[in-house]
């Protein structure tokens, strides 16, 4: 693959201002030369490295193609670590389709999904978090996401993740010095060295999977489902949450029969939220398969809002739906607060927690801002906004992390058993292998193949 120039549009397809065509490879300046001409009539190579060169594209004919920009990055100073030709245009379809056209008769290839961005990480520009990360700042959908995937893109997660490698490295290393001189008498020292360690990377671990949701949240959003029976405030919940008259709402029960879906940020946090219809025994055809839907995103659901009416008592119907989502993340929210309290509060409170019981009125927007509070306490920790630590970005990490911790928890109950050295290295090499998947250190191919096929055409 290094061996091969590729080519791609690196800018949204559609009409705008500019359009940039990006060449990377051995031959890229070659490739860029072939159809652009300085105005000055100087070779694009003639120019100083990252100098942005105006000229225009020719077809292989002479004829005009567009008038441009270009610029010449020599590896590894650039974004993939090659030598890359960057050719900045007018942001036609056509224009772009044929500069790229051209680019391929000259000998480059189409470059498939993400492989700007994989060049980068094979060439050893960036790791496999910094690569990932180049997404997650494409696909933000909040400033503090942003933040978090530009904290990433920089290799905050990496170098921590290195300097615990590091330590283990020091581990087996020491394992290893003791099996090699077993005349050495320093089995206690050695055992005793070997749980400090593994203690120690195990608490830094256990820091990042505490944050591991943050990270998560931040990229995909928190799937929320609003459930409760009918009419006890669902829809204005979500009218109010929206602030907009999203929902239908009506003093009729079982006004909504279908799940209402929106996405929004709630103080900086990207929600996924669904409305549901009431959940309770109906004999009505169409009722019934709302039912149904809402009982299944009650499981499916990362985040539970349990909505009942404080106006009046607990019903059966309340207590199997609390019932439900009482295994599950769940905010109970006691709407209705504006016409007073029927529901014992304090009750609630001591079956889910104080901080999880709320009262509210969607009419009024009392409480919406507690809830808010509540919100940012649930995802960020009681900070109530994004620390400055590093933040493990997606499942595949989240499970390599625990993975590994799972290895070290069985060093280290290796080492209290006084068990033969080679046990213990195992599972510390273990775990060094899992944190250099991570960051792509000990990573196989086609894993590799896999996260770089979810980017775009042009990353």
């Amino acid at each position: 693959m290094a061996e091969e120039t590729i080519s791609a549009v690196i800018t949204a397809l559609g009409e705008g201002a500019v359009g940039i065509v990006r060449i990377s490879g051995e031959h890229a300046l070659a490739v860029g030369e072939s159809m652009f001409k300085a105005a000055s009539g100087k070779a694009l190579g003639a120019y100083p490295v990252n100098t942005m060169v105006y000229g225009h594209v020719f077809d292989v004919d002479g004829s005009l193609v567009d008038e441009v920009l270009a610029v010449f990055m020599r590896g590894p100073r650039s974004y993939t670590a090659e030598d890359v030709v960057e050719i900045q245009c007018h942001g036609g379809l056509q224009s772009l389709h044929k500069i790229l056209a051209l680019t391929y008769a000259a000998g480059a290839r189409p470059a498939e999904a993400g492989e700007f961005t994989k060049r980068a990480f094979l060439n050893g520009r960036i790791d496999l978090t910094q690569a990932e990360a180049v997404m997650d700042i494409i696909r933000s959908r909040s400033e503090a996401s942003l933040k978090l995937a530009a904290r990433q893109q920089q290799g905050q997660l990496a170098r921590e993740l290195r300097g615990l490698r590091s330590a283990l490295v020091d581990v087996v290393v020491n394992l290893e010095a003791v099996i090699d001189y077993p005349e050495e008498d320093i089995e206690d020292v050695t055992y005793a060295k070997v749980q400090q360690s593994v203690d120690s990377c195990c608490t830094a671990i256990d820091k990042l999977l505490d944050h591991a949701h943050t990270g998560k949240i931040l990229r995909e959003g928190l799937r929320t489902a609003i459930v409760g029976k009918p009419n006890v405030g669902k829809s204005s919940l979500l009218n109010a949450l929206l602030k907009e008259d999203r929902a239908i709402v009506s003093q009729y029960a079982g006004t909504t029969r279908d799940v209402i879906e929106e996405q929004l940020l709630l103080d900086g946090v990207p929600l996924v939220l669904a409305d549901t219809a009431g959940i309770r025994s109906t004999d009505d055809f169409v009722e019934k398969i709302g039912v149904e839907k809402s009982r299944q995103l009650l499981q499916d659901a990362e985040l539970v809002i349990c909505v009942v009416d404080g106006s009046q008592g607990l019903t059966e119907e309340d207590e199997g739906i609390l019932a439900a989502a009482s295994g599950k993340p769940c905010v109970i929210i006691v709407n209705k607060s504006d016409l007073g309290l029927a529901v014992d509060l304090a009750a609630l409170q001591e079956r889910f927690g104080r901080n999880k019981v709320m009262t509210l009125s969607a009419k009024t927007l009392t409480g919406v801002e507690d809830f808010s509070a509540w919100l940012k306490n649930y995802v960020y920790g009681s900070e109530g906004t994004l620390s400055d630590g590093a933040y493990v970005q997606n499942a595949r990490q989240e499970r390599l992390l625990r993975e590994a911790r799972q290895a070290l928890a069985e060093a280290g109950e290796a080492a209290t058993a006084l068990l033969p050295y080679d046990c213990i290295e195992i599972d510390v090499r273990n775990a060094i292998d899992l944190l250099g998947e991570i960051t792509g250190d000990t990573v196989q191919d086609e894993i590799i193949n896999e996260i770089f096929s979810r980017f775009c055409i042009g990353k």
